[in-house]
Formats: structure tokens, sequence, C-alpha cells
């Protein structure tokens, strides 16, 4: 493994997410320095001055930003959360139209500034600005992906845990396909520890149904709207994610995570973003071609590519 040594890590949006993501980085120190960026100048040092007044308390990570285009410069990872949120009534084409064309706007800025950087993208829709920027920058697809499903895996393995009395990390299970309403679980090769979900039972916790399983599918699925409507927008989990691929990169780990990479001739898909298990590391993200999947979550997967096919191309 290559570790990379004074590793930089700059966040693009200085919004509750790219906030949140610079003080997850901070914390854990994902990477010896943050950035921050945004071209909403008083935003922006000032998100900079509140981290850089803590960092007595976290470690060795030091903080930097501001609205110049230079502050990206260095960077081996950089994040990407700017963008408008989605408004009520608002579709997510309308959503998708209007961040497309800002990340159209930034991308070549940031590639100028930061040309060997490995890009993630966070802002959504992430599958399909992933499509329309890898076609935009042409970089390999290893080099620029999505965080895609891994904050929603993390909300299916919490709800796991709970109900089946065991801890997160015990749980072994994926969300899969399009980061939004297609996403489904790969409940076939789902395990707690080695035993498979629906065989799992100890004294208090009886063993799961399929329709049990259905119901805690469609809450993960859904629960990013239920914390919308409570408090106006999901930030900690998403900043906790993000970093934590960030420390995958940087730390040439090689770890398994759901990121949302174009795929190629991925059991039949082509050309499009989703988040199937991939390997990250300090290469980027490749989805791992042998995960198997059951004849009908294929047809899921296949939905998802179809969903996300059909945004992009009426973006283009």
């Amino acid at each position: 493994m290559t570790v990379i040594e004074n590793s930089k890590l700059t966040v693009v949006g200085a919004g509750s997410v790219g906030s949140s993501t610079a003080y997850a980085a901070l914390i854990r120190g994902s990477a010896r320095h943050v950035a921050l960026y945004d071209i909403a100048t008083a935003k922006v040092e000032a998100e900079v001055l509140d981290l850089a007044h803590g960092t007595q308390f976290t470690g060795s990570s030091d903080i930097v930003g501001g609205s110049d285009i230079s502050v990206v410069e260095g960077s081996h990872v950089v994040v990407i959360t700017a963008g408008a949120k989605q408004n009520p009534g608002q579709t997510r084409i309308e959503l998708a139209g209007v961040n497309a064309g800002i990340l159209k706007t930034m991308l070549p800025q940031l590639l100028e500034a930061a040309p060997h950087a490995i890009y993630v993208i966070v802002t959504n829709p992430c599958d399909v600005l992933t499509v329309l920027a890898r076609e935009d920058t042409g970089l390999p697809p290893e080099r620029i992906f999505a965080s895609g499903t891994v904050l929603d895996t993390s909300r299916l393995r919490w709800k796991l845990g709970e109900r089946a009395g065991v801890s997160t990390s015990s749980v072994h299970a994926y969300i899969v396909g399009e980061h939004g309403d297609t996403e489904f679980p790969l409940w076939s090769k789902a395990t707690i520890g080695t035993v498979p979900i629906l065989e799992w039972e100890t004294d208090g916790h009886p063993r799961m149904t399929p329709d049990e399983l259905d119901a805690i599918a469609v809450d993960v699925r859904d629960a990013a709207y239920k914390v919308i409507l409570g408090k106006g927008a999901t930030n900690y989990a998403i900043g906790l994610s993000s970093a934590r691929i960030v420390e995958a990169i940087l730390r040439d780990e090689h770890a398994v995570m759901p990121v949302s990479t174009v795929l190629h001739d991925y059991h039949g898909i082509d050309g499009v973003a989703l988040s199937v298990p991939s390997v990250v590391s300090a290469s980027g993200a490749v989805p791992i071609r042998e995960t198997p999947f059951s004849a009908s979550e294929l047809g899921l997967l296949r939905r998802s590519a179809d969903a996300i096919r059909e945004v992009a191309a009426s973006l283009r």
C-alpha cells in the first residue's frame, strides 16, 4: 500500500454538507491538510475560521480555505458538495439540470488547479452528475466517481444491527444501484457475521421475514426525507461517510465500498454511474466485477441503470 504523505483534501462547497465533511475530516484526521473552497467569500471564510478555532482539539490536521481557486492547488482528493438543494415542488430532473450547469462551469477550473486529484462527487443527484462530469472532463472512471450509496449502506447496517441486537460493524450488507428512489439492498448476500440475514436468530431477536426486510429497505431509501423534514438538510452522516471515502483513497486502503462509478460492461450495463461494491484506493475506485446478483437483483440493477440513463440523456 502506498499511503499519500502530506496529503491534501479540498472540499468544494461551504454549505451544510461541505462544512460537515471538512469537520469530519479534521476530527478523524482524514488528511494532513484540509481546504474548504466556495465562491461565497464571507460564508467560506467564516466556516474556515470556526473550524480553525478548534484545531487544538483535532490532532495534526490543519484547515485553510477561501473563495480563490488557488486554495484547491496541490489537492490529492477533491470532494464536490457544491450545488442547489431540491426545493419543494422541484423535480429531480430540474434539480439535476441546475446542478449539472454548476458542475460544468466549475470542473475546468478545479481540474486546472488540481489536475492529478481524484474527484468525489457528493452533490445530488450524484449518479447523473458523475456520468456528465466524466464525459465533460474525459477523466478515467476510477478518478471521478460519486459517494453513491456509502451512506445508504451505513443506514441499512445500523437498522439491521438494531433489529438483530448486534453492532453495526458485524452486519455485512450493501445498498446498491442509484443513490435515490430505485436503490435496493443486495439481500442475497447479506449476512450478520457469517449467518445469512434470514437465518439470524438469538434470544429476544427472532428471525426476520422477507416482508420485514422490505420495510427496512423502504425506511433506508426514505431516511433522508425524514431528516430533511425535521431539520432542513442531511449533513452529519454524509460528512462522515465522505471523510471515510477520502481516507480509503489517501491511505491506499483497497477498502470495499459501494461508491458510484461509470460502469463498463458490468453485468451488461454500460455508460451509467451506479453504486456497486468497489475497491477504493490511491488509484481511485474500481468496481468488483465478480459481485454476484440474483436474477431479481439484476433486474433491479438494470431498472436503476435505465433511470439514470433517462435523466442523463435529458440533460445532454
